[in-house]
């Protein structure tokens, strides 16, 4: 999997989670919903986003790399 992959489904997680917690825990857990909404946003406009920089430390390839690497068989 690449990184564009990854932000997509933490982000999901995250906010599927928050909800759950939302509705279990505490109403105040939408406002990490609207923190993880807002940060997907501001990351279109922005072009950075924390979770790429951290996944790219551990070595996740982003997408054109990964097809690269895919098609020699590395």
């Amino acid at each position: 999997m690449y990184i564009e992959k990854y932000v997509r489904l933490f982000a999901g997680s995250f906010i599927l989670i928050s909800l759950a917690l939302w509705l279990y825990v505490s109403k105040y857990w939408f406002f990490f919903t609207l923190f993880v909404g807002l940060n997907l946003i501001q990351s279109v406009f922005s072009n950075w986003c924390l979770l790429e920089d951290i996944l790219k430390k551990f070595g996740v390839k982003d997408k054109v790399q990964y097809y690269k690497d895919k098609e020699s068989g590395s």
